[in-house]
């Protein structure tokens, strides 16, 4: 089934006649054309790309088969609702998380009466884009690919007078020189007391002894990766060893009842977390065990405590394995894969070695 049938199914079983997507990415998934000005019009019989001049020409020689490409000639948003209406649509279905109130309140308006808008598509978007094809699994196997290569190159770079800014920006500019059409998001490289931070910012500072972490992937066809390694910079004394074989075997835990079958989101961060909780950590472990992976660097599922017991990983889904341990003003480490949940169990994308590395 195309991506545009199984929208389409979704529709009619919501009594939906009607679809508008906003979203640049689901836009892109949809189409097959990636372009930041415009809307899709969907309908039962039809299918609309609404553009402007900009993008017509690059839309009608790469969108697929089943849009038709419009040229609005005044503003996009007013020609995608027009047609909808002229299509007959009554009931339109919009993405919730994509659309402001202030962008509702045009559409309304714009609208006139004609349409009633129901906020429910970012969920048909999320559930679809959880089940990765054989062709979405290879942009984003290539993507770490690169990531992995990344990081074998940043090993041999890193000097004891770089900056944590260098560190990242040494890290960007080879994914890009690599392929990478861009970076997933923006590369981590936090070191000493700043890597107790699971997300901060790489400073203009020179590299503090202790851990670096560094967290970063490549963009290739528009799917990320995402991968995390932490290293030692000098030597790692007795409670730095712990706290990563710590991190190592929740991971490894994890990685293991993912490979055996274990398909409950909940249950497989619960797996890691109780390795940690167990060491002494408790409490340290302040995010999720992972995330989903594909046209976002964080998609669905999650794993994690804070979801249903009931939430489940299926076949197709790409997601992260990433426990971590933060001391608070002290240090911290993250050690993360991205794997894909196969028939006979994981897919592990992620090639870097994961034994402790000591820098200079």
């Amino acid at each position: 089934m195309t991506r545009l049938a199984e929208i389409r199914r979704r529709m009619a079983e919501s009594d939906v006649d009607g679809l508008l997507i906003s979203d640049e990415v689901s836009a892109s998934y949809l189409s097959g054309f990636d372009f930041s000005d415009g809307y899709l019009a969907i309908l039962a019989d039809a299918a609309y790309l609404v553009t402007d001049f900009r993008y017509t020409e690059a839309a009608e020689a790469s969108v697929a088969g089943d849009f038709i490409v419009v040229e609005a000639k005044g503003g996009t948003l007013s020609e995608a609702l027009d047609r909808l209406v002229r299509g007959g649509a009554k009931n339109v279905a919009f993405e919730e998380n994509a659309v402001t109130v202030v962008r509702l309140d045009k559409m309304q308006s714009l609208a006139d009466g004609k349409l009633t808008f129901f906020g429910k598509a970012s969920a048909w978007l999320s559930e679809m884009r959880c089940v990765k094809s054989e062709d979405e699994l290879l942009a984003i196997e290539e993507a770490q690919r690169i990531t992995d290569a990344a990081f074998a190159y940043i090993l041999g770079e890193i000097t004891p007078n770089m900056t944590e800014r260098e560190v990242a920006l040494a890290l960007e500019f080879f994914m890009r020189k690599q392929g990478a059409e861009d970076i997933a998001f923006d590369v981590i490289a936090v070191s000493g007391s700043a890597s107790s931070l699971p997300h901060g910012v790489p400073r203009d500072v020179r590299l503090e002894r202790g851990f670096l972490t560094m967290d970063f992937g490549a963009r290739v066809r528009g799917y990320c990766a995402d991968m995390t390694r932490t290293v030692v910079l000098g030597k790692a004394d007795a409670e730095m060893k712990k706290l990563y074989d710590t991190v190592l075997l929740a991971q490894s835990e994890a990685l293991a009842y993912l490979a055996a079958g274990g398909r409950s989101c909940h249950e497989a961060d619960a797996v890691a977390r109780a390795i940690i909780d167990g060491a002494g950590y408790k409490g340290a472990f302040g995010h999720s065990l992972g995330h989903g992976v594909g046209r976002y660097v964080h998609e669905s599922p999650r794993l994690s405590p804070a979801v249903s017991t009931n939430e489940r990983i299926y076949v197709g889904n790409v997601v992260t394995v990433e426990p971590g341990i933060y001391l608070k003003g002290k240090y911290g480490c993250r050690i993360e894969d991205m794997v894909v949940i196969t028939e006979n169990g994981i897919k592990n994308f992620t090639k870097s070695k994961k034994d402790l590395i000591e820098l200079f």
